[in-house]
């Protein structure tokens, strides 16, 4: 048989090129799916556990929670993920930063994942603010001494200069959550994701937030779900609108933005 070297050459192009495509997609999704057993009835004892599997009764229901969704994220894109209540918004998100697992389907994931998704996760009510900004800085991966060099600036992003000596039960839930989004943003990651964590503190920090948000567009990839279409529309260049676990239509955000919209009427 002899050697096709046009036939060759195309293939190395195609591959080439695939590999070049490949390389400026920051997160890509294919064909995933996510359930869970919701219990029905309890089985009282072994005997009664032996009956029910006997008889087929499972004692669980199975709910799919997110079915066949696929989608692409570019390198420095920032995209809104927007969707009802039970959507299936969040657990896409935790599927994506490995809290989850996926019945099946695929994630690839190009580059470190940074997840917001539980703001304060790791906090001790019973340290005071500065010991938390340690212990949290440790859960993300920094040291004492890279703590040390960041310290002064999230206390100040957070606005608790007079507050850092005094422990963290004393905090309201506002202060808490604007120190752990203070921490949090510190975290070095190629992706970005982010549940919710716009809304959090009162107006004037909401801002500043906002602004940090504006500075990453372009610069930064970043997966936001929100119910604030006025963010969708402001932050993302496209979006996704998912409904009942699947993906009903994404584009652009006014265009997103106005499906979801249409939903509640």
């Amino acid at each position: 048989m002899s050697f096709d070297v046009k036939k060759y050459l195309n293939r190395l192009r195609t591959e080439a090129s695939q590999e070049a495509e490949d390389d400026e997609i920051a997160i890509r999704v294919t064909n995933l799916t996510k359930s869970f057993k919701l219990p029905t009835e309890r089985a009282w004892g072994l005997k009664q556990a032996i009956f029910n599997r006997l008889k087929g009764i499972k004692g669980y229901k199975k709910q799919v929670v997110l079915s066949g969704i696929d989608f692409e994220v570019k390198k420095g894109e920032f995209l809104g993920i927007v969707g009802r209540n039970g959507s299936g918004k969040s657990t896409l998100l935790k599927l994506l930063a490995g809290i989850y697992v996926p019945d099946s389907g695929k994630i690839m994931v190009n580059g470190s994942l940074v997840p917001f998704i539980e703001l304060g996760v790791g906090f001790n009510p019973e340290l005071t603010g500065r010991e938390n900004i340690y212990l949290n800085g440790a859960l993300l991966g920094f040291s004492n001494a890279e703590v040390d060099k960041m310290y002064d600036e999230i206390v100040k992003f957070a606005e608790l200069e007079d507050f850092m000596d005094q422990k963290l039960k004393n905090y309201s839930s506002g202060m808490q959550v604007r120190l752990a989004f203070s921490i949090a943003i510190r975290a070095k990651g190629d992706i970005l994701v982010l549940d919710e964590v716009l809304a959090v503190g009162d107006a004037a920090f909401q801002e500043k937030c906002n602004n940090y948000f504006a500075s990453l567009r372009g610069n930064q990839t970043v997966i936001l779900v929100t119910h604030d279409m006025s963010s969708v529309e402001r932050f993302c260049d496209r979006a996704i609108l998912i409904e009942q676990g699947k993906i009903l239509t994404s584009g652009k955000p006014e265009k997103v933005t106005k499906a979801y919209q249409n939903l509640w009427n």
